[in-house]
């Protein structure tokens, strides 16, 4: 059985201060199951680095949108300059809740996504309408500023006296992250040489905004009610496992599920060895499943499932399918079609001219 989904890049939309953001989107050709909202990370992009995940889950039957945030990917503005999360938070719920309204999908499911800083995103969107989502997807999180790299309030007291008067500044010292995240060599070049992706050291006010951020939503775990779906490497370096405890453990979601991947690093789902990833894109697909299913119901309690200890999972890292990789074929604006093999989820894409 193959499942074909279209690929889309929409017109640009104005945000409410003028800004031309870019929106894309992956659909299959069936009425889809529900939709589903990528909010992607830090100096990350939808149209490319996100692309195998708005395939993935478009061949099981979800309707993906996507969107790159203001000075991120191909929207315009300062590169990788966030000037106020907030912002983000309402671009995203003004572009996600338009596409909700409309006749074809007012009906269907509607589901967050998020990566990393992608996390934070989506939480704050539940938190400012929390009845709207029925649950999310969170991938390595940012939703808490690990006690290992937190820094002392007197380096945040200096920097934010300065930060109105050199707010673009590329003056944050940081490692190479991409090393950090993405444990495939091949697919870390990859990365790496995509031109979208912002490489360059964080501007400060950017940093502060993540840090507050970041702090903010530590003390109002407690205020996520929606259902959650959070997944984590236990060998991440960049958003440190805990980070997703605290979540799993604060939330006061009824319905909430956390899994830990012994071995693997933050790129869950971009980063890892194909076998990998198809461990991780098979339990997210999993969960969408069931609460798609089960969305009348949303404040049942989740079935058990197999769990060391407080339901958190940990999961081995074998798979008996090996997927082979998307082929690669210049980015167009007009549609792409993909023919989505079902078995091995194996994928294959044509172009609609």
């Amino acid at each position: 059985m193959n499942i074909e989904v279209e690929y889309q890049e929409k017109d640009y939309i104005r945000n409410r201060r003028g800004v031309q953001l870019f929106t894309c989107r992956w659909l299959p050709f069936s009425s889809p199951k529900a939709l589903v909202f990528l909010c992607h990370g830090y100096g990350m992009e939808c149209s490319g680095f996100m692309r195998g995940c708005g395939i993935k889950l478009a061949c099981a039957g979800f309707a993906v949108f996507g969107i790159d945030y203001e000075g991120h990917g191909r929207s315009r503005g300062a590169r990788c300059y966030i000037k106020k999360f907030d912002n983000i938070i309402d671009d995203c719920n003004d572009f996600f809740k338009s596409i909700c309204a409309t006749e074809e999908y007012r009906d269907k499911g509607k589901f967050l996504y998020g990566e990393s800083m992608g996390g934070a995103v989506a939480l704050l969107l539940h938190k400012k309408d929390p009845s709207f989502w029925n649950g999310a997807v969170l991938v390595a999180p940012m939703c808490k500023i690990s006690e290992k790299v937190k820094p002392h309030p007197l380096v945040v007291n200096v920097l934010t006296r300065v930060e109105e008067i050199i707010p673009k500044w590329k003056i944050v010292p940081t490692k190479d992250v991409i090393d950090s995240a993405f444990k495939d060599p091949i697919k870390r070049e990859e990365i790496r040489s995509n031109k979208l992706i912002y490489q360059d050291k964080p501007r400060l006010k950017t940093a502060l905004e993540m840090l507050r951020t970041s702090m903010s939503l530590e003390d109002s775990l407690h205020e996520i009610m929606m259902p959650f779906f959070v997944l984590h490497g236990e060998a991440d370096t960049v958003t440190d496992p805990e980070v997703s405890k605290a979540l799993y453990e604060k939330a006061s979601s009824i319905d909430k599920t956390m899994k830990l991947y012994p071995g693997m690093w933050h790129g869950l789902t971009s980063g890892e060895p194909d076998e990998n990833v198809e461990i991780v894109f098979s339990d997210i697909i999993s969960w969408l499943d069931k609460h798609t299913n089960e969305r009348d119901h949303i404040t049942s309690i989740q079935r058990p499932i197999p769990a060391l200890s407080n339901g958190v999972v940990r999961l081995a890292t074998t798979a008996s399918v090996l997927p082979e990789k998307v082929s690669k074929k210049p980015r167009t604006h007009s549609p792409v079609r993909y023919l989505c093999g079902l078995k091995g989820r194996r994928l294959q894409h044509h172009s609609a001219m």
